[in-house]
């Protein structure tokens, strides 16, 4: 039984000689990469695109990754940024669980089949992840549905919370003359769709064809992007899944303000902390202490203006743009921590007077209804309506509820919905046992509209029909929903009204 035992084990080994030999490998410009391959995919995980930010590189823009020598594997994924985990273990409210890290600033590569691959580079899509900026990782998505279909798609993950947004008067003072400040987290981005410049080509995609796109604070990011110059000639398309819109105003000193106030919670001496001092601050007690939002903030020297002001301004890349948001963006009034009655007691009386069979029905469904359209739908109309003018923009609104959620009742589409139907995957929180007919064909349907966008600049969807351009003066989006189709005057009354409402409040033209 022993030799059995040994021989089997030797075979065993062999195999697995056999298989690590079989590998696919790339090289790029810091070393050789040894992959995985799948019946779908050529899948690369781990891939550092920024050396670690750690130390005295902590808050400051992201470095060249140290090459290395040999074959780095690139099988298993790396550690999450430093972030809110559940203690149990499970994955928290954008995904994420296991292990984190402050060197974490790594990519993922999802690549077509050397021998499915056409004369042709593979158009590539950079998928920016959600978790209001303080939350996720890349290594949660899984690709291999678009690698099937022809592209190359890249997850990555950036830092998070107050080691992505920060800023603080000592920060300001050490910092380099131009170098930018406060947005470390879009610095990353800006890093990794370099990095796709000048590697993708090795994975058989093509860095002159990129569509950047993401979901809730990556949707908002990819608007930041679209208002920060240094990125303009990284991406050519750009879609933005609820990711809202309407940036308030807001300044460095407000940023240094909220950092000052962070450095006393860690009990430094508050405005007069210094760099170092930062710096050495255990990262759990950062990451446990910092409040605030971490959005962008125009530093006048990396990002100029809000997305909101750049694209009042016509200041903004132009590029053919998908936006739309859910049917159910109220479920975000649970983690947020207010009820919808709450939220609807603050909102102008002229605007709760375009909903008046909402307001029939109380306060639970005309808060649910003000919060989705106040905070993703009018703004991503609005969005598409300033970026018509240019390259062509669709809007679209989701609100497919899946099968396994119908028997509880539910009857919109929250939050986030929508990411297992572009990707056409399922994820880990969803049984294939639980998946009908009517959920894969509305992944085949959503994920051939963003397949189509990224090859050919235009969303060419498998059911056909024709998805039209957005045209303020038609208001026309398609509504991806139990019966898709493309709606006219979709909600205009209330969304008239909260754009009436945000043109005064943001001050923005008409």
């Amino acid at each position: 039984m022993r030799r059995i035992g040994l021989a089997f084990a030797a075979a065993f080994a062999l195999a697995g000689a056999a298989r690590a030999e079989d590998a696919p490998r790339v090289r790029i410009d810091s070393g050789v990469l040894a992959g995985q391959s799948t019946d779908r995919a050529e899948i690369f995980r781990n891939i550092p695109y920024a050396a670690p930010p750690t130390g005295p590189l902590r808050w400051t823009p992201p470095k060249r990754p140290v090459p290395w020598t040999g074959e780095r594997p690139a099988v298993e994924k790396g550690p999450s940024c430093p972030q809110p985990m559940n203690a149990d273990g499970s994955p928290n409210f954008a995904g994420a669980n296991g292990p984190a890290s402050e060197d974490c600033l790594q990519l993922n590569v999802y690549a077509p089949k050397a021998a499915a691959r056409g004369p042709k580079p593979a158009p590539v899509m950079v998928w920016l992840h959600g978790g209001g900026n303080r939350q996720g990782a890349g290594w949660i998505y899984d690709g291999q549905n678009f690698a099937r279909d022809g592209v190359v798609l890249v997850t990555l993950n950036y830092r998070l919370g107050p080691l992505g947004w920060f800023a603080h008067p000592a920060l300001t003072r050490a910092a380099k003359r131009d170098e930018p400040l406060a947005n470390y987290g879009l610095m990353d981005q800006i890093a990794a769709l370099q990095w796709v410049k000048r590697n993708i080509a090795a994975f058989g995609g093509d860095p002159a064809n990129v569509t950047l796109f993401g979901e809730s604070a990556g949707g908002g990011d990819v608007l930041d992007l679209l208002a920060t110059p240094r990125a303009w000639p990284l991406f050519t398309k750009a879609i933005v899944q609820s990711g809202g819109g309407w940036s308030p105003p807001s300044t460095l000193a407000q940023a240094e303000a909220t950092g000052v106030a962070t450095a006393q919670k860690l009990g430094l001496d508050g405005a007069h902390a210094t760099a170092a001092d930062l710096r050495a601050a255990p990262v759990e007690t950062l990451i446990e202490q910092a409040g605030g939002s971490f959005n962008a903030v125009p530093d006048g020297r990396l990002m100029l203006r809000t997305p909101t002001r750049a694209l009042a301004a016509g200041q903004v890349a132009d590029v053919p743009l998908i936006i739309g948001a859910n049917s159910g963006e109220d479920s975000l009034l649970a983690e947020m921590r207010r009820s919808p009655a709450d939220f609807a007691a603050g909102v102008a009386p002229e605007v709760k007077a375009a909903y008046p069979d909402a307001a029939a029905e109380g306060g639970e469904r005309l808060g649910r209804e003000l919060f989705g359209d106040l905070m993703m739908a009018a703004p991503a109309r609005w969005v598409a309506a300033r970026a018509a003018g240019g390259r062509p923009a669709w809007l679209y609104h989701f609100s497919y509820v899946g099968s396994r959620f119908r028997p509880m009742g539910v009857t919109r589409a929250f939050h986030a919905a929508e990411i297992q139907y572009v990707f056409e995957y399922w994820g880990r929180r969803t049984p294939l046992s639980q998946v009908a007919e009517d959920d894969r064909a509305m992944a085949t349907l959503m994920h051939s509209c963003w397949v189509a966008f990224a090859k050919t600049g235009a969303p060419q969807c498998a059911s056909g029909e024709a998805w039209p351009a957005y045209d303020p003066a038609s208001d026309r989006l398609m509504e991806f929903g139990a019966s898709s189709a493309v709606r006219s005057g979709f909600r205009k009354r209330q969304l008239d009204a909260q754009e009436a409402a945000a043109r005064a409040g943001l001050a923005l033209p008409n």
